[in-house]
């Protein structure tokens, strides 16, 4: 089989889990066509799994890209070491300009030694790009994102890990689908190896899938006040219930329901933040929300600078009655 990675074209490692592909690959995709407007070449997506073919066939078909599912038996479970050995045989031959990777734990993990192995450059946590003076500058936040900074690469290649929810939701399966290609290859064994996984056990809709998120704060008080919190969310549709990281930090919710930099980025249609006072590791989690109604006491607190709707009251006084008025409604 011919390689069909082109140099110094725009790559994209596809994302995958249990079998799905997992959303943020498609945001990787638009974020590849938003590069490609002012960086024109090709775009290719790879796939890395066991049995990949079926991912490798639906992704060509949803986003019109052309795909290369590498088949490795050895890798059942994501193994790092793995996904750099693997990436750098198959890329270093046409070195592509660019290699889009979510900026997910995964990604995180794999994509700066990728980029050492390489030869290559890299800049962590996207989340936009633009041209200034002719020169392509991709922006990032830094110091827990209190400040906006423009990076610049003069390297051949550069891998980039990009922020989930930077780029909008799944495309719509309406375009031409790509071609799809497949290489087996034999992976060494590792320094190190996956041997089991565990999930998390939890009835809760994925974050990254709830079309609204009502979320929780220090300011709820104490921990059986989410309670209140999931009566809200418990009659809107498609919900689910996080919190910020001091909520995780203090055992009342798992990290897995965590919004922020260090938790999940989320961005559902609805985000209501509850006692939450907007520190900015949180905000770099939620910003990119359809529309976000915040609760708080503080009339002066930093959520309310990315509000639509700011409702100064205690969330304990005010849930009860909205929850009431809702009940009306509907009745």
């Amino acid at each position: 089989m011919r390689n069909m990675i082109q140099s110094g074209s725009i790559v994209v490692i596809a994302e995958h889990f249990q079998g799905e592909i997992r959303p943020v690959t498609h945001e990787l995709v638009r974020f590849a066509e938003a590069l490609q407007e002012v960086r024109p070449t090709g775009i290719q997506i790879l796939v890395l799994g066991e049995k990949v073919e079926g991912l490798a066939k639906n992704l060509a078909k949803t986003t019109g890209k052309d795909v290369l599912g590498i088949l490795a038996p050895q890798l059942t479970r994501y193994n790092g070491q793995a996904y750099k050995t693997v990436l750098h045989e198959v890329l270093r031959e046409h070195p592509p300009a660019y290699v889009c990777v979510a900026h997910s734990s995964r990604g995180s993990d794999f994509a700066p030694g990728l980029a050492m192995r390489m030869g290559a450059a890299c800049i962590t946590g996207v989340s936009s790009i633009s041209v200034q003076e002719g020169v392509i500058c991709f922006s990032r936040d830094i110091y827990g994102g209190k400040i906006n900074a423009d990076m610049v690469s003069s390297s051949k290649t550069t891998v980039l890990t990009v922020q989930p929810g930077s780029y909008g939701p799944t495309p719509k399966n309406d375009q031409a689908g790509g071609k799809v290609y497949l290489k087996s290859v034999v992976v060494v064994p590792q320094a190190s190896t996956t041997l089991s996984t565990t999930a998390f056990q939890t009835s809760d809709l994925d974050l990254s899938i709830a079309r609204i998120i009502v979320s929780a704060g220090r300011g709820i008080g104490e921990a059986e006040n989410l309670q209140l919190i999931r009566n809200l969310a418990s009659v809107l549709p498609r919900s689910v219930v996080c919190g910020s990281r001091p909520v995780i930090d203090l055992g009342w919710m798992t990290y897995d329901r965590q919004v922020g930099i260090t938790g999940a980025i989320v961005t559902p249609d609805l985000y209501i933040a509850c006692g939450i006072s907007g520190a900015a590791q949180h905000a770099g989690g939620m910003k990119g929300s359809g529309f976000i109604v915040s609760i708080n006491t503080d009339p002066m607190a930093a959520i309310f600078n990315l509000s639509d709707i700011c409702i100064v009251e205690d969330l304990m006084t005010f849930i009860p009655v909205l929850l009431e008025k809702m009940a009306e409604q509907r009745n």
